[in-house]
């Protein structure tokens, strides 16, 4: 096996991007699972490890990655496998600039909804151990229901926004920023699988076609499958909506029921 460990949670937005792309190159590595929602990552064990106490984070020999979006160009570049970069230059900076808009613009949005309506609540114990004062600050947020009605408003125009924005880029090619499947697929699958179920108003096979056949292209990866067997929370099984052949539009209230549930 490599000389690789990660420090990750459940298949899923950051610890699931460096999952996924340890996968595709065909990287041996050792799984090491951080339950999230019980704060492992502000552990003493973790800290040390990662001062900053966020996941996900990757040993690599001696050296010690972190930021998922930097540690998946890291495992591109490192490793043999198939190129998750093409050689095309305009190519890689489409593809960097729709990982930096997930990771930057839409990404907080999605977390917002997911801070509110289920991480929050379980996380009232453990936040005076976490390192970073902006990620207290979020997380006091969450748990006394601080977010105001104009900042999950705004999330939510952020979402909407960015969900058309995919939609049209997918009617342009087979694949997100290139003709060949890459890290910017990587990232969006990780954040976008799951919007069938916690916006199934704007994600469905009647308003996002482009989006729906995208995402069943990247479950249907053997590496994909491979990646989601790693979780062990119900959260994991999400994924598994993308087996239907067709998804309905539902109301807005069903999504925010099923993705509370479920994340």
């Amino acid at each position: 096996m490599a000389d690789v460990t990660l420090y990750h949670w459940e298949p899923n937005a950051n610890s699931g991007k460096p999952m996924l792309a340890l996968m595709e190159k065909g990287v041996a590595f050792n799984s090491h699972y951080l339950n999230m929602v019980n704060f492992d990552q502000h552990q003493p064990e973790y800290l040390a490890i990662n001062p900053q106490g966020t996941i996900p984070a990757m040993k690599h020999g001696d050296r010690v990655l972190v930021e998922s979006t930097a540690i998946m160009e890291y495992v591109d570049n490192a490793f043999a496998g198939p190129k998750l970069m093409p050689d095309d230059a305009r190519d890689r900076w489409r593809i960097r600039w729709w990982m930096k808009f997930m990771d930057q613009w839409l990404a907080p949005s999605f977390s917002m909804f997911g801070w509110k309506y289920f991480v929050g609540p379980n996380a009232v114990k453990a936040i005076s151990r976490i390192p970073l004062p902006e990620r207290q600050l979020a997380w006091r947020k969450a748990i006394f229901g601080l977010f105001t009605d104009d900042e999950m408003a705004e999330s939510g125009r952020r979402i909407e926004t960015g969900i058309r924005m995919l939609e049209a880029e997918l009617g342009k090619r087979e694949w997100l920023a290139s003709n060949q499947y890459s890290l910017a697929d990587v990232n969006g699958f990780n954040l976008a699988y799951a919007m069938p179920l916690s916006q199934p108003h704007l994600a469905n096979d009647e308003v996002t076609p482009n989006i729906m056949r995208w995402l069943r292209a990247i479950y249907r990866r053997p590496a994909t499958r491979e990646c989601w067997k790693l979780g062990r929370t119900q959260m994991a099984s999400r994924v598994d909506i993308l087996e239907q052949d067709y998804i309905p539009p539902r109301a807005e209230a069903e999504g925010i029921s099923s993705g509370a549930l479920a994340r």
